[in-house]
């Protein structure tokens, strides 16, 4: 009979185990079950309630079903029901008497979210190191590519020149705002759920403050109710996963297509590609797609779990068992594609042989010659007309803006001729382009410059 079957005339159907068995996932937090009850016991010691014999036994006895569950000795099945079942009836199947006392003024209802709360909190600070590791080799790409100047793109056309720095440094910029996003999920759930029980507390005398400060939260949970029924922490953490693994996603499909022929920006390295089993020319940016796929997952992920809660009324419901395989998924995930695309960006270089021919299309250069019409006091609305004009006076004769003469231009605007245009170069326009937070190169290192300092600044 289960350690809760007091009441029950019968077993549970097979079936019904399989049903409602959790061990088969949530087992992987056996570490934060364990460190849970020995917070726990420490405190029911403490407050008198078991004695300080009994707390040894009780903590001796978690420490060697930790210890077998790390060297593979335990083994699962749906007959522990889920993880906090599983290591208090090995408890007290080694110590005896003993172990059926650590129970005492707690529920799985809120032991649960303890392990979920302690979980997490390991798992953020993980991702958060793989975040500061890829901002790492975003500042150093960005550094390196300064200077590089590339197309910058809007509804997918040529619009202006920027430098590839720049654009790193716009990734940057995304990837700092998950982490920051992160950092804020964390604070929140720091608080300490145990001791809030079933959902009404306990007539015992414990000490949730204790709790919470043995095991590392800032406090304990305002209310009980709350404590167990709330999933909020879950959800928002899967709210920034499903953030950070779109700014992958959205990178990852950059990269598609500038691997592909028509592009051929970049070159990856060939450890993060793949070939085709019939085609044998082929290299394909298969990280970059499986980026963009995995994003999917995640979102997911978090519509399941909001659909599981939309419907749950106060307190605890069975319902939130479901909150922990996607979860678990979406912090693998996010995990790992922040691992592959730390790696791809490093080993990728740009081909500056191919994207400086791409200059030459788009009449890059036509806002900044619009900017240095308004700037010689032409209202901007009318500049843009005159060079909208220039462009298609381009287009009919094949030409760039800058092969446009005295005669071309005054056909267009009697105002205008080569010396009032001045150095419409590429490198020029993006050289003035030195507006806090533009494309200049000396714009771009000071944005490294500022990014290296909250990268070093936030590195755990």
């Amino acid at each position: 009979m289960a350690l809760w079957g007091g009441r029950f005339k019968s077993e549970m159907a097979d079936i019904v185990k399989e049903f409602n068995a959790s061990i088969g996932f949530d087992s992987r937090m056996y570490r934060e079950d364990i460190l849970g009850s020995i917070a726990h016991v420490t405190m029911l010691s403490e407050q008198g309630i078991v004695s300080a014999e009994e707390k040894d036994k009780i903590i001796e006895g978690l420490r060697s079903i930790e210890k077998k569950i790390d060297a593979g000795e335990i083994s699962f099945t749906v007959e522990d029901e889920d993880i906090h079942m599983a290591v208090e009836s090995r408890l007290i199947e080694e110590i005896g008497d003993a172990g059926k006392k650590l129970h005492t003024a707690r529920s799985r209802n809120d032991q649960c979210q303890v392990d979920g709360r302690l979980y997490l909190k390991r798992e953020i600070d993980e991702i958060l190191r793989l975040i500061f590791g890829l901002e790492d080799v975003i500042l150093e790409k960005a550094e390196k590519y300064a200077d590089s100047i590339s197309v910058g793109f809007t509804h997918i056309q040529h619009a202006q020149p920027i430098t590839i720095g720049f654009m790193f440094m716009a990734y940057f910029q995304m990837f700092r705002r998950d982490a920051e996003r992160l950092m804020d999920t964390r604070k929140r759930m720091d608080l300490n759920p145990l001791g809030a029980c079933a959902l009404a507390g306990t007539t015992l005398p414990i000490d949730r403050f204790r709790t919470s400060e043995l095991l590392g939260f800032s406090g304990p949970t305002e209310n009980a109710m709350d404590s167990v029924s709330d999933r909020d922490y879950a959800l928002e953490f899967l709210a920034d996963a499903s953030i950070g693994m779109m700014h992958l996603s959205r990178w990852a499909e950059e990269f598609a297509w500038y691997n592909s022929s028509e592009f051929s920006y970049i070159a990856i390295d060939d450890s993060y590609c793949t070939g085709s089993s019939i085609m044998p020319q082929k290299k394909n940016p298969d990280m970059a797609e499986l980026l963009r796929g995995k994003c999917g997952r995640v979102y997911g992920d978090l519509m399941q779990l909001l659909t599981v809660m939309k419907g749950t009324p106060l307190a605890y419901n069975k319902d939130f068992q479901e909150d922990k395989e996607g979860l678990f998924d979406a912090v693998d995930t996010w995990k790992a594609s922040l691992a592959i695309f730390a790696g791809m960006l490093d080993k990728t270089e740009f081909r500056m042989d191919m994207i400086e021919k791409q200059l030459e299309k788009g009449f890059l250069n036509a806002t900044d010659i619009a900017e240095h019409l308004a700037s010689s006091g032409i209202p901007f609305r009318e500049a843009h007309g005159i060079v909208g004009r220039m462009v298609r006076l381009c287009e009919e004769k094949g030409c760039s803006l800058e092969d446009l003469g005295d005669a071309d231009l005054a056909s267009v605007d009697a105002r205008l001729n080569k010396a009032m245009l001045g150095d419409i170069s590429i490198p020029a326009c993006v050289a003035k382009r030195d507006s806090y937070g533009g494309t200049a190169p000396a714009e771009v290192r000071r944005q490294v410059a500022s990014g290296r300092e909250w990268l070093e600044s936030m590195v755990m």
